[in-house]
């Protein structure tokens, strides 16, 4: 799936401002209501096989339950 085909929650300069390009934490929203989360790549833990963990801020999260109306 390509990122066009995503809602954008966060970054989009309603937040703190320092997350208004494509290269930092986001959350995105699929059309399936599924969600895709982009951010550090974290090695808190081996993920399963086919699987990834990604770090995000505190505050990425909160952006987006506020973007979804939570």
């Amino acid at each position: 799936m390509a990122r066009e085909e995503l809602t954008r929650l966060t970054g989009n300069g309603n937040g703190n401002g320092t997350c208004g390009k494509d290269d930092c934490p986001n959350v995105y929203r699929t059309a399936s209501g599924s969600f895709v989360v982009q951010g550090d790549v974290s090695d808190a833990f081996k993920a399963p096989e086919g699987e990834g963990l990604v770090e995000i801020p505190e505050e990425t999260l909160r952006e987006a339950v506020r973007a979804l109306g939570w």
